[in-house]
């Protein structure tokens, strides 16, 4: 099979497309034939070796020393179950599937096994029938992060929310998860993207770039911070000052992704239900993954980066 290996740590250029044998399901494992992956943040800090300080030692140990440990990197997967060990209860062959493989990585390649019960090496949901595979992996780690952070600062009917780092990933689906279960949004997001972000539903939009915008900021009952710690602001400080006494404030960064199955298919309901849509800027073919993982790198995106995996007939 195809997959894009990564055998060092450093730019873009470290990620190359190379055929490698093709694993086969364990007695507790579906194998999934990939039609799409995604660049996410993840996967940038893995393949540069950015870990924050903090992190730097159990990462290393965990990821890899010198090299990634696994040489297929990669988080995000949708794909169709193309077989099933003897022990799986949970999916069938033909099965549509979406999820986030963890440490486990390895979703940047045409095949990739996972067990059916979730852990820190994947989760694994049906995947929602009314969107893309493309779509679907945008859907599967921005909606999980989003839908556990909303979950985290207990989102309810008529509270005041602001996202702050509205256009990325988990931003694009944590304003329309707020909307969702009632609250009034306000996004913040850069120039370029103002206009974008009304788009998604936001009731009101902040341009962190503008100093005279801070006269539209509110009181809020919880800000999530989309965009992570490392990002910082003056309109961002005022912001976590505008909570109310009770607020929350909620970065991505706090704390690990959560890979619960069940939250996949509670996402599921909510986009066949046409209550949200998961946003892709852009897709690219496997054989241009350095261009995405640049793209990426520029911090300009809109939504998700998806990665197109084909599979000759």
């Amino acid at each position: 099979m195809k997959a894009v290996v990564c055998t060092k740590y450093g730019p873009p250029e470290v990620l190359q497309l190379k055929e490698v044998i093709k694993p086969s399901p364990k007695h507790d494992e579906v194998c999934i034939k990939i039609y799409a992956s995604a660049v996410t943040a993840s996967d940038i800090y893995i393949r540069g070796s950015q870990i924050p300080i903090q992190f730097w030692i159990p990462m290393r140990l965990f990821l890899g020393l010198t090299k990634p440990r696994k040489s297929i990197i990669g988080m995000v997967l949708a794909g169709e179950i193309e077989s099933v060990g003897k022990d799986i209860k949970r999916f069938k062959v033909g099965d549509q599937v979406y999820g986030v493989t963890g440490f486990g990585l390895g979703a940047y390649a045409q095949y990739k096994c996972m067990k059916e019960t979730d852990s820190m090496h994947g989760c694994l949901s049906l995947k929602p029938a009314n969107i893309s595979y493309e779509e679907a992996t945008a859907a599967a780690y921005g909606g999980l992060l989003a839908l556990q952070r909303i979950e985290e600062g207990n989102v309810q009917r008529g509270q005041k929310v602001l996202i702050y780092g509205a256009s990325g990933t988990s931003g694009t689906m944590a304003i329309q998860l707020a909307k969702y279960y009632g609250a009034e949004v306000t996004g913040v997001c850069s120039t370029a993207h103002v206009e974008f972000v009304k788009s998604l539903g936001a009731d009101k939009v902040i341009d962190y770039t503008k100093d005279d915008s801070v006269h539209l900021i509110d009181r809020y009952d919880f800000m999530l911070d989309a965009a992570g710690k490392a990002k910082s602001s003056k309109i961002k400080e005022k912001c976590k000052k505008a909570l109310s006494s009770d607020g929350k404030y909620i970065s991505i960064d706090d704390g690990k992704l959560e890979l619960k199955s069940e939250r996949l298919a509670r996402i599921k309901e909510i986009i066949e239900a046409g209550s949200i849509k998961p946003i892709v800027d852009r897709t690219y073919p496997m054989d241009r993954i350095v261009e995405a993982h640049e793209y990426v790198g520029l911090g300009r995106k809109r939504g998700g980066v998806a990665i197109s995996i084909e599979h000759s007939n």
